[in-house]
């Protein structure tokens, strides 16, 4: 056998929470990982950056999780390096505050494993942002001390020294502390601390999930039971907490605690993700169907080979664009084959696809479906061959339409739509229990293929409390037939006019 080359392990913090908050350099090595052993507390999508495995590692019983003791992870480390792979612990915030990983670092150096360290933004500073407290101010302290708040306070030997914490003169930062906070309080109380101190818990900062009780420091238990926090959570004591008030912003987004059901194909959804994210609300992927290449590419290369004879190429999704422009590169083919063939997108997502393969659309309609595509083309086509690059099932508005009008219509499927049978349980139980707040249907397949994947359970909490959004009026109209409510429809046929038909409908709800 021949010798393998050590592998290094990255002890990455993927931040507090929002999954935008990793650092470049932590993405970088996520994306390099052939393993990720990853902390119960680390935003699962994160790990859509990941190419390799990922393995969850909580150490806690918080969601349910198997328990793997630290002495299981160093090991787990130590072995896969030691295979040759490139090792990411992921840990949720940085792993040097609170994360022991300091414990494994010294593990690997112990082994003789090399590795490297990428800080990450840890709890405090984050949560203290998002519920809008600066942890310094020059109007009321220069200074921040980050506690555990695992330590009961009196136990012998114990590592907190609460009349020290009570004369602080700043802000105290309790991580880990939701379940000791009367015990915690009633230590500081106890050694000086005003009962009148501004304070607050910050519950599962910096996500749709995050709430934030202040109260003085002595009503501060009484506030946190009767909000019924979960962990994780933060306590923050110290005059900056009264800043909340005038700088709360995270809360303020207009779908802030909504969770919103993304049902684009797995791969595809990334701005879908990214736009739920910017507007408060938490995404959860429900792709109805799956994107998978053709297995017989015979009439693809035919069509590449023939592509000059073409006076138009149309092209109705990001995916088309990808599988056929693709192909054509893999061919040893470039642009240049289309120097004589005119463009035509059905949309703006679309027509950007192509532009990132540098090439303009010749028309994009204003309504982005088939019907005003067809309508924009078919006064030009009399007399010309068209070539459509197609899923492998989809409407044929576009051929019917432009035959009629005299051009010579083919059609080219390039990748193939395979509905999904059914989803996991943590999806359905969300479905089943109604938690999903807004499911958002991009296509009339779409609306179909979810009421096949819907439960009974799931069905009873539509329109109430889960409702739907459809991205046109073509969708709404699948939908209703197949006995789905559409609460609100985009005016703009984009994922962008989708959100918006999100935004309008909560509003007038939240107003209501």
């Amino acid at each position: 056998m021949g010798h393998v080359e050590m592998g290094t392990v990255y002890l990455v913090g993927a931040g507090p929470g929002d999954p935008g908050l990793i650092t470049l350099r932590g993405l970088e090595c996520l994306r390099q990982a052939d393993l990720v052993l990853y902390d119960g507390l680390v935003n699962p999508l994160l790990l859509r950056h990941a190419r390799g495995r990922c393995e969850r590692t909580a150490r806690t019983t918080e969601g349910g999780g198997h328990v793997v003791p630290q002495s299981e992870i160093n090991s787990r480390l130590i072995a896969a390096a030691r295979e040759g792979l490139t090792v990411v612990r992921l840990k949720g915030g940085d792993p040097f505050i609170f994360g022991r990983g300091s414990e494994e670092a010294a593990a690997l150096v112990e082994a003789g494993i090399p590795f490297e360290v990428i800080p990450g933004i840890t709890a405090a500073t984050a949560a203290g942002v998002y519920a809008g407290i600066s942890l310094t101010h020059r109007d009321h302290t220069s200074a921040v001390a980050f506690i555990t708040g695992h330590e009961m306070p009196g136990k012998p030997a114990s590592a907190v020294d609460y009349g020290q914490l009570a004369a602080f003169p700043g802000t105290l930062v309790f991580y880990m502390g939701l379940h000791r906070v009367e015990a915690i309080v009633s230590a500081l109380m106890a050694a000086g601390k005003s009962g009148t101190t501004p304070s607050c818990v910050i519950s599962r900062a910096t996500t749709p999930s995050q709430r934030t009780v202040s109260a003085p420091l002595a009503n501060l238990p009484s506030a946190v039971r009767e909000a019924g926090l979960h962990a994780p959570s933060l306590i923050l004591v110290g005059e900056c907490v009264a800043q909340r008030e005038r700088l709360a912003w995270f809360e303020k987004r207009p779908l802030f605690g909504l969770t919103i059901g993304i049902t684009r194909p797995e791969g595809q959804a990334d701005g879908a993700i990214a736009r739920c994210l910017s507007l408060g609300a938490q995404p959860v992927l429900l792709p109805t169907i799956r994107i998978r290449p053709i297995e017989d590419w015979s009439a693809v290369d035919a069509a590449i080979e023939r592509i000059d004879q073409y006076d138009w190429l149309i092209f109705t999704s990001t995916n088309g664009v990808d599988a056929f422009l693709g192909r054509l590169w893999e061919q040893g083919r470039d642009a240049r084959a289309l120097s004589s063939t005119k463009l035509a997108a059905i949309g703006p997502a679309t027509a950007e696809s192509l532009e990132r393969w540098r090439l303009r659309c010749d028309i994009v309609p204003e309504e982005f479906r088939a019907e005003a595509l067809a309508a924009a083309l078919k006064t030009i086509v009399k007399g010309k061959r068209v070539l459509w690059v197609r899923a492998s099932r989809g409407r044929d508005v576009l051929p019917t339409e432009l035959e009629a009008a005299g051009a010579s219509v083919d059609q080219l499927v390039v990748y193939q739509n395979v509905d999904v049978a059914a989803y996991s349980a943590p999806e359905a139980d969300m479905l089943d229990s109604g938690v999903v707040d807004w499911i958002a249907l991009s296509s009339p397949s779409i609306a179909r293929n979810l009421a096949t994947l819907l439960n009974p359970a799931a069905r009873s909490h539509l329109g109430t409390r889960t409702k739907l959004a459809a991205i046109s009026p073509v969708t709404a109209e699948a939908a209703a037939r197949v006995g789905l409510p559409i609460d609100a429809v985009a005016t703009e046929y984009t994922w962008e006019g989708l959100f918006d038909a999100i935004v309008h409908a909560a509003s007038g709800a939240a107003e209501a």
